[in-house]
């Protein structure tokens, strides 16, 4: 990302210093020298976690809002339900891929996310009645637990955990989509699917394989903490603040959705 850090501004810097050094007879090692030299920012335009924090509240502000219209429109337009699950994972995978982070997409996202997640808590309360209070605490105590850990220094990103965390999250995508697969083609006609199995008498797949889940987002956290402390330790410019929020967005989204189906296969 050669144009999206302060090493931009430092060769446009060092282009205008070059030509006069030039004319002074400066040697080609004295003008290595320069642009070597670290690249600094005003202290208002670099990431810190104030203004990460700030962007983050905005981005979940929208997405509250986004949950309220979802639920309240869903019984008479589910349409909008699906519309809010295919947009959002759509500008999901625009912003992950996108090299500069973009306010108006992340909120985008956080929009239409949030129509996704009101419709089919909605789906989820009329079932089960309480499991979004429920599933809301859960979400909270994890994320909560999860940051007051990484804050006292008691858990870290490692390579290790990072690489087994990848591994991991390789193979419950796969699982999840045979999952999926065979649901829909009616070889498994169990409403949670494989998850349903019970592999111990009375206690379901779904929710051994749910724990893990709920700590793979949980480790999820932490590697988006880890990022945001990254960037504020080298002051990188204030708009990667956006990139943090966005990665904690879709970390706690998955991690209530897991939630929520964690507990609705345990009151079943």
């Amino acid at each position: 990302m050669a144009l999206d850090n302060p090493a931009f501004s430092r060769n446009s810097a060092f282009s205008s210093q070059g030509a006069a050094a030039v004319a002074k007879n400066v040697s080609v090692e004295q003008l290595q020298e320069m642009y070597n030299q670290p690249a600094t920012l005003p202290d208002r335009e670099v990431m810190t976690v104030e203004n990460t924090i700030a962007k983050s509240v905005a981005s979940f502000a929208v997405l509250l809002v986004g949950a309220a219209v979802g639920w309240l429109v869903t019984p008479a337009m589910p349409w909008v339900f699906w519309a809010g699950a295919i947009v959002g994972f759509v500008l999901a995978l625009v912003n992950i891929f996108k090299k500069e982070p973009s306010p108006p997409l992340i909120l985008a996202y956080a929009a239409a996310q949030g129509l996704f997640i009101g419709g089919i808590s909605l789906m989820f309360e009329s079932q089960y009645a309480g499991i979004v209070a429920q599933a809301v605490i859960g979400t909270l105590a994890v994320v909560g637990v999860t940051l007051a850990l990484f804050a006292s220094g008691k858990i870290r990103a490692s390579k290790r955990a990072t690489k087994i965390f990848l591994i991991a999250m390789v193979g419950y995508l796969v699982f999840s989509l045979i999952n999926v697969i065979l649901m829909w083609t009616g070889v498994n006609d169990d409403p949670w699917g494989m998850r349903g199995f019970e592999i111990i008498p009375g206690i379901p797949l779904g929710l051994i394989l749910g724990v893990f889940v709920i700590l793979l987002a949980a480790y999820s956290l932490v590697l988006d903490f880890d990022a945001i402390q990254q960037g504020v330790r080298n002051r990188a410019p204030k708009k990667y603040g956006w990139s943090g929020a966005f990665g904690i967005m879709v970390t706690v989204v998955w991690l209530y959705l897991e939630i929520l189906r964690f507990l609705a296969i345990a009151r079943d």
